[in-house]
């Protein structure tokens, strides 16, 4: 006989598990650098910075290669993401938010494959998005 679905028990069992995330040192590690990234005076004045040039990427992107500065507009939005990247307190949160994506991840996967195998798992990371591509264009979907 097939037993019912208690809701209750569930919801306690997904809230231990979500503890048990917030207790790992992926989350640790995040959090810690996504605290220290907002106390630190340099990185809020790039991230300011960067979001004035995105804004003016985004506003040359509405009208496409016809704006005459998205070229312009591109190429300097890119640059500055890049420099961003080499800041280390920002390369270290991107590399912190990585790992608790995968984390995530791992979990969601393991969750979702122990019902079906044909679940579909959303991923923030490009290996992901990519590797399910490919598997959708596999299945003729």
């Amino acid at each position: 006989m097939v037993k019912p679905l208690d809701m209750t028990e569930l919801l306690i069992d997904a809230y231990q598990l979500a503890d048990e995330i917030n207790e790992s040192e992926e989350v640790k590690n995040y959090l810690r650098l996504k605290k220290a990234m907002q106390e630190d005076a340099q990185v809020q004045k790039l991230i300011q910075n960067f979001q004035k040039i995105k804004m003016e990427y985004e506003e040359a992107q509405r009208f496409g290669i016809f704006h005459p500065d998205y070229h312009q507009a591109k190429q300097r939005a890119e640059e500055f993401q890049r420099k961003m990247t080499e800041h280390p307190l920002i390369a270290a949160y991107l590399e912190a938010e990585s790992k608790l994506d995968q984390l995530l991840y791992e979990i969601s996967t393991a969750i979702a494959h122990s019902v079906s195998e044909s679940i579909k798992i959303p991923s923030n990371s490009e290996y992901h998005l990519k590797k399910c591509t490919k598997q959708n264009s596999q299945l003729g979907k």
